[in-house]
């Protein structure tokens, strides 16, 4: 593939991971838009190295994005992302609403129906790239011990299949990944409209109350005297 190829769609049965094509894809010259999906991942990663399980009958996608003003861009890409991302879903399942969890899970009932994983490549000082990895439960099942935290869409919609998802996955993605700095205002109510954790109190990685995010893209954590806490990273602990 070379740079003046335009973006392609490659769909595997299977793959160790769909992140790693990416990476490859993009140090080949891969333009904006180019995306991997498998069946069936074997090596499969989520948040902080984790093993993510991606058996058939569940999405595996993965979109490289070259965003304008692509630092800024790449702090908020995992929540960009998951706002283009869930009504493309609730169209395929009427009825459903997707919420977020903030940093990157995307919940339907409070359980996690999938995850977005954003992985940035520097080339020097400058973003070269965002690898933008979703990982979404369709008709895979849902391993017994973790029926009380996660879902299937097919639950929602019996039927559903991951192959009619993948292209306006794709382009949602895409479409997210051009969008330049940090979030928008308007894109901050949409993530208001759809937080998992809006009021709720929080135990780690501070005490406190979440009351939203920054247009950073970073959570608010209320705290005693009216103080604010804003968080970067970590895994919420919520009661």
């Amino acid at each position: 593939m070379s740079v003046s190829d335009g973006p392609v769609l490659l769909q595997l049965e299977r793959t160790p991971s769909t992140q790693d094509l990416i990476h490859q894809l993009a140090e080949e010259g891969a333009p904006h838009g180019t995306a991997v999906a498998a069946g069936e991942q074997t090596a499969g990663r989520g948040s902080r190295g984790r093993e993510w399980q991606s058996p058939p009958g569940g999405l595996w996608l993965s979109v490289l994005c070259r965003p304008p003003d692509a630092a800024a861009a790449a702090e908020v890409m995992s929540l960009r992302a998951a706002l283009a991302v869930a009504p493309v879903l609730e169209q395929a399942v009427p009825g459903v609403r997707l919420s977020i969890k903030w940093p990157n899970d995307l919940l339907v009932d409070g359980l996690k129906a999938g995850g977005i994983l954003c992985e940035a490549r520097w080339q020097g000082t400058v973003l070269g790239w965002i690898a933008v990895g979703l990982g979404l439960n369709v008709c895979n099942p849902v391993p017994q011990e973790l029926g009380a935290l996660a879902t299937a869409l097919s639950r929602y919609a019996p039927g559903l299949r991951p192959e009619p998802l993948i292209t306006p996955l794709v382009q949602a993605i895409a479409g997210a990944g051009q969008q330049p700095g940090s979030l928008t205002e308007t894109e901050v109510a949409e993530f208001a409209a759809r937080d998992a954790l809006a009021g709720r109190t929080l135990t780690g990685p501070v005490a406190g109350v979440a009351d939203g995010i920054s247009r950073r893209g970073e959570l608010r954590v209320r705290l005693a005297q009216d103080q604010v806490s804003l968080l970067r990273s970590g895994t919420v602990t919520a009661v």
